[in-house]
């Protein structure tokens, strides 16, 4: 059987090297890591994981839950854990929850199942008031828009806040007949009414009355932005500016606007939400609020692993701060 110290002889370097390696913890330089992971390769070295587990408590897996890994937001999200994660010795393992109970509590009880050392989950439905007993004894940081009263771990994003400081953009460049196209529902909390009732605040401080009929229920992909545009295009309501309620939606408005021969800037503004990957790179480049994805992710683990040192401690809430990028859609 290979050992550790077998690796170590191997690659020219000490067995704590290896073991810092195979655990994935920093501090090795990205040569020395290259060396032992070869050298793992040829001696056919496999970690025992049970073993580790049983020795340190730990399996060194922090889970993520999210929606859809296939929507870019969840996307970005998604690397920017797996690097925080990283960064303090963990890997991360990612589970689609499609947005439903079952599947959140699918992702709670997997976790518990492979002994993953803590749970990122950013839960639609679940609500730990509700479900306490599930998960009272695992580290888990709840994502998202919603609040849980101080009774778990939580990292928000100032959702009402970015998209009153997108509308206001707006107003600044001169956009007085301003669209919100938003989710399927302005009811309850979720990101589609907590972004609109920032819109509607930035709107009522400006002196704009809101028009009922510049707030477009869309829904949150793609053909729902574009549909959107054509929707008040054919009803003859007249707009010069859009605050959409993700980036996917705010590319969808462009399409739309692009199929029907309006300009973006000269004729429409258009402002996003989430700063994906790709919003820098539409044409034209898409302005957006950033809404501090790596400080959410950096904060989530460490509040995994706050809570893995001192399960006991009180639950904390946090607020990620926000920055508006200004691109070509709005100048």
């Amino acid at each position: 059987m290979v050992t550790m110290s077998d690796v170590a002889r191997l690659a020219g370097v000490s067995k704590m090297t290896v073991s810092n390696v195979v655990n994935n913890r920093p501090g090795v330089s990205d040569p020395v890591r290259r060396r032992v992971l070869e050298a793992v390769q040829q001696s056919g070295y496999r970690l025992n994981v049970n073993a580790r587990t049983l020795k340190a408590g730990r399996t060194g897996v922090i889970g993520l839950a999210v929606p859809g890994i296939d929507q870019p937001y969840f996307g970005t999200l998604s690397v920017n854990v797996i690097q925080a994660a990283r960064a303090k010795g963990f890997h991360v393992a990612v589970e689609q929850t499609d947005a439903a109970e079952e599947g959140e509590a699918n992702a709670i009880a997997q976790s518990h199942r492979l002994q993953f050392d803590g749970l990122i989950i950013s839960a639609v439905i679940l609500d730990p008031r509700e479900q306490a007993h599930t998960w009272a004894d695992f580290p888990i940081v709840m994502l998202g828009e919603r609040d849980f009263g101080h009774t778990i771990d939580h990292v928000g994003m100032d959702n009402e806040a970015g998209s009153r400081a997108a509308t206001e953009h707006l107003i600044e460049r001169g956009c007085t007949r301003i669209a919100n196209v938003t989710g399927w529902s302005l009811e309850g909390v979720h990101v589609g009414s907590r972004r609109y009732h920032g819109y509607k605040e930035a709107l009522k401080a400006a002196g704009i009355p809101v028009d009922p009929a510049l707030v477009c229920l869309s829904g949150m992909g793609l053909e729902t932005g574009r549909r959107a545009v054509h929707d008040l295009h054919e009803a003859g309501v007249e707009f010069d500016g859009v605050v959409a309620v993700t980036d996917t939606v705010a590319q969808g408005v462009l399409r739309g606007l692009a199929d029907l021969g309006l300009r973006c800037p000269e004729d429409v503004r258009v402002v996003g939400f989430d700063d994906i990957t790709v919003a820098e790179f539409m044409t034209p480049s898409l302005s957006t609020i950033n809404p501090g994805h790596r400080w959410m992710a950096e904060k989530a683990v460490e509040l995994i692993v706050a809570r893995l040192e001192d399960p006991k401690r009180p639950p904390e809430d946090y607020t990620a701060p926000f920055e508006l990028k200004i691109r070509e859609s709005t100048r």
